[in-house]
C-alpha cells in the first residue's frame, strides 16, 4: 500500500512517516498543497493523509483540488481543530475521516485499516492465493495452516503480490508500490527482499509460487 503524508511540520512528517514505514507501507511526503497535487497527479496513492493547516493553502482547499482533479481514494484529514463545524467542513472539502491533534499512532493506523477497508468495501479484508492467505486486519500470513512470520516490508511486497496473481510485476512496479518515490532503482533491495520472502513462502513448502520472469520481473503464480 502507497500513501502520501501531506505535512509541513518536519518533525511531525517524520514522526507519521517513521511509523507508516515500520508498519509496512509505502509512504511519500509533501510539504505544501501544491506539492500534494502534483504528486497525486504522477503517482497512484491508495490513501493521503492531509493535514490542515499548510503554509501556501489549507487543506480544506487542497482536498477540493484532489477530488476536482480525479482523486478517489481515502483522504484522512488531520487537525488541531477539533469543534463539530471544524469536522464537517472537513468531510464536506472531500475527506472521508477526520482525526484531531494530537493522537495515539495506533488510533491513526486503525483509521488508515478502517478506511482501506472500506475502500475495498471490505472484500480485500482477507487475500487468498493457492494455500496461502493473508489476513490484513491482523497482519497474519499463513501457508498450508502454518503461520508465516514478516516483517513489515516483506507484508507489504507479499501483498503487492497477492493482490496481482498470476501477473508478472516489474522491478519498477514494486519500487513504485512498495518503496517510495526516492527509491534507488539501480539498487538491489527489491532481489534482496524477493529472496528473503522466498526463503519464508516457498522455501518450506513443495510448491513455489514466487517465480523470476526474466526479462519481465517477478510473479506470484503456482505454475
Amino acid at each position: 500500500m502507497r500513501l502520501l503524508v501531506v505535512e509541513d511540520q518536519r518533525k511531525m512528517a517524520g514522526f507519521l512517516k517513521k511509523g507508516l514505514t515500520e508498519a509496512g507501507y509505502s509512504v511519500d511526503h509533501a510539504e505544501s498543497g501544491a506539492a500534494a497535487e502534483s504528486l497525486a497527479a504522477a503517482n497512484d496513492y491508495d490513501l493521503i493523509v492531509l493535514d490542515v493547516m499548510l503554509p501556501d493553502q489549507n487543506g480544506l482547499d487542497t482536498a477540493r483540488h484532489l477530488r476536482a482533479d480525479g482523486y478517489k481514494g481515502p483522504i484522512l484529514m488531520l487537525t488541531a481543530l477539533g469543534g463539530t463545524k471544524d469536522k464537517v467542513h472537513g468531510l464536506d472539502a472531500g475527506a472521508d475521516d477526520y482525526l484531531v491533534k494530537p493522537f495515539a499512532f495506533d488510533e491513526l493506523l486503525a483509521r488508515i485499516r478502517a478506511l482501506l477497508r472500506r475502500q475495498g468495501s471490505g472484500v480485500d479484508a482477507h487475500l487468498r492465493f493457492a494455500d496461502l492467505e493473508m489476513d490484513l486486519p491482523t497482519r497474519k500470513v499463513h501457508r498450508a495452516g502454518k503461520e508465516i512470520t514478516l516483517t513489515p516490508k516483506e507484508f507489504a511486497l507479499l501483498e503487492y503480490f497477492m493482490r496481482h496473481p498470476g501477473r508478472a510485476l516489474s522491478r519498477a512496479e514494486i519500487a513504485e508500490h512498495v518503496w517510495d518515490v526516492r527509491f534507488d532503482s539501480d539498487s538491489n533491495v527489491i532481489d534482496v527482499y524477493i529472496n528473503m520472502l522466498r526463503k519464508k513462502v516457498d522455501q518450506p513448502f513443495k510448491t513455489k509460487l514466487i517465480h523470476t520472469m526474466i526479462g519481465a520481473g517477478y510473479a506470484l503464480k503456482e505454475d
